[in-house]
């Protein structure tokens, strides 16, 4: 919880050349449009082959490292991460794996949770990555909330977007915008995983 006590929803990404922190954003836009809850953006630092190099505790620039409380106190999860051979990038598969603490605990049981990825190519392993961020958290206990085709934007789009989560076609270059229906999937992402955090946090209140 936020000082407040006001529930928020972790987005939590690694981004190489900015495409996955685009759509980070249309999620967090997502999640604060709906009143009575806020988003908390965090990245996760790079890792390193070499055993000596050490970067700062807090980023130059951009969103913060999170920790295991900004996990640990979400009332909803959102995972990010470019492909990498049709799988999560190794940073953001590093920050999970250090998460058996909060798994023995059952700190995410029955918390909603959804991820969403970036790719250079149109068939660069978009749905495999979305898939391969879903296997921890299931083993967490959280509840997977993709995107439904009621948002007529997956029928439509030329690019990014499936019903396991949000995804964005970046190009060779990693440098092409997110178009109208990606950003749209990515807002209604954000959105639909607010209103479930919502709905879910008031019935574990009740449970309690």
């Amino acid at each position: 919880m936020t000082d407040d006590h006001r529930p928020y929803v972790l987005i939590l990404f690694y981004s190489r050349h900015g495409a996955t922190r685009a759509m980070a954003e249309r999620l967090v836009a997502g999640v604060e449009s709906c009143p009575g809850i806020e988003a908390r953006l965090r990245t996760v630092p790079p890792v390193s082959a070499t055993c000596e190099a050490v970067d700062p505790e807090i980023p130059e620039a951009g969103a913060v490292y999170a920790s295991l409380d900004d996990l640990r106190h979400c009332a909803g999860l959102a995972i990010g991460s470019p492909t990498r051979f049709g799988n999560m990038a190794a940073p953001l598969k590093y920050f999970i794996d250090g998460t058996s603490e909060l798994w023995l605990g059952g700190a995410l049981v029955d918390k909603p949770a959804t991820a969403f990825t970036s790719t250079s190519s149109l068939h660069g392993g978009q749905e495999t990555t979305l898939v391969s961020m879903l296997l921890p958290l299931l083993h967490h206990g959280m509840v997977y909330a993709g995107l439904p085709y009621s948002e007529v934007e997956l029928m439509e789009t030329a690019a990014g977007g499936t019903p396991y989560g949000a995804s964005h076609v970046a190009g060779k270059r990693s440098d092409r915008p997110l178009d109208e229906h990606e950003r749209h999937l990515a807002f209604a992402q954000g959105k639909r995983l607010a209103r479930l955090a919502l709905a879910l946090e008031a019935s574990r209140r009740e449970a309690k």
